[in-house]
């Protein structure tokens, strides 16, 4: 007997409903019915609304903090697996707790290796995520990881810029990868920034390794946190002699005064996904949407069509 592929069911954690709205549209299907019931002391108990039995479910949420947000997605994951969902895909467009990707000290924890157990355990028979921290956290999952780049979203955005002699930067030595890559893209030069943290979330020097003189600078990054890093890259290169000043960044994450740095730093415009929702509204940010990324995507997922075009940065 021929396997018949039934309609995917598409649910949202409460974190990343905005998107998840977008992603069902571009996907053509409506978002499922789930109900969250709370407690009076804050713990919380999702509940599907309607039959998942058999089916593929693809459950919408970001792990950015706080921790409920990352509980939440547990939860469903928990309650799909148990109400016998057939492929349970967790959408994951920010993948939180992802810096914790090493012992970079005595007595830390690997935090990025326990979430991605604990979610198998939860009950994902599959990942989609975007931009991880690092490449190798695919590595620390047992079950299919299907890792997006958002240079799919923003290489048109920066290419209808027509920006004169472009040059891409990372702002730190972990990020050099990324930048070469999209200055193979774009057929652009590469600076680099070396910088030295006094603490996490504080630097205390950062250098310039390259020219920049007279040109158009796109600073590319995995997130922006603090921001602290991006605005003092940014006045860096203006100090040196850079035109402009961009940066693209997949997670806004903007905590602390990361807000404040942006709006009166050196920065020209910072370009983000909305894979995790910004707080406020800011004249220098620029949301460019990853729904139909994700979309796309799952809809090859649940056809077991290739997505490897969707790999390439």
């Amino acid at each position: 007997m021929p396997n018949v592929i039934t309609d995917a069911k598409i649910f949202t954690c409460n974190q990343s409903r905005e998107l998840s709205e977008k992603i069902a549209q571009a996907y053509g299907a409506p978002l499922g019915n789930v109900i969250t019931s709370t407690y009076s002391d804050g713990e919380f108990q999702p509940s599907f609304e309607e039959s998942v039995r058999g089916s593929r479910v693809f459950i919408i949420g970001s792990t950015h903090p706080g921790s409920d947000h990352l509980m939440e997605l547990l939860l469903m994951l928990d309650a799909a697996k148990r109400a016998s969902a057939r492929h349970i895909t967790a959408v994951i467009p920010y993948f939180g707790w992802a810096r914790q990707d090493r012992k970079d000290k005595p007595r830390v924890p690997i935090a990025a290796k326990m979430i991605a157990s604990i979610l198998e355990t939860a009950g994902a028979t599959r990942i989609i995520t975007m931009d991880l921290h690092a490449d190798q956290i695919q590595g620390f999952f047992e079950k299919p990881v299907d890792h997006l780049y958002a240079s799919t979203v923003f290489l048109p955005y920066l290419k209808s810029l027509n920006l004169d002699n472009l040059t891409i930067a990372s702002p730190d030595m972990g990020g050099s990868k990324r930048a070469y890559a999209y200055s193979k893209a774009l057929e652009s030069d590469v600076v680099i920034c070396y910088k030295q943290r006094a603490k996490a979330n504080v630097i205390s020097h950062m250098e310039l390794i390259g020219d920049v003189t007279g040109k158009n600078v796109v600073l590319v990054d995995d997130m922006v946190d603090t921001a602290g890093t991006l605005t003092a890259a940014a006045d860096l290169m203006m100090d040196r002699g850079a035109i402009s000043v961009r940066a693209i960044c997949t997670h806004p994450i903007l905590s602390g005064k990361a807000y404040e740095k942006i709006e009166n730093s050196k920065l020209q415009e910072l370009i983000v996904t909305d894979s995790i929702p910004l707080k406020q509204e800011s004249r220098k940010i620029r949301v460019v949407s990853c729904a139909d990324l994700f979309a796309e995507v799952m809809q090859r997922v649940h056809q077991n069509r290739s997505i490897s075009s969707k790999f390439i940065m």
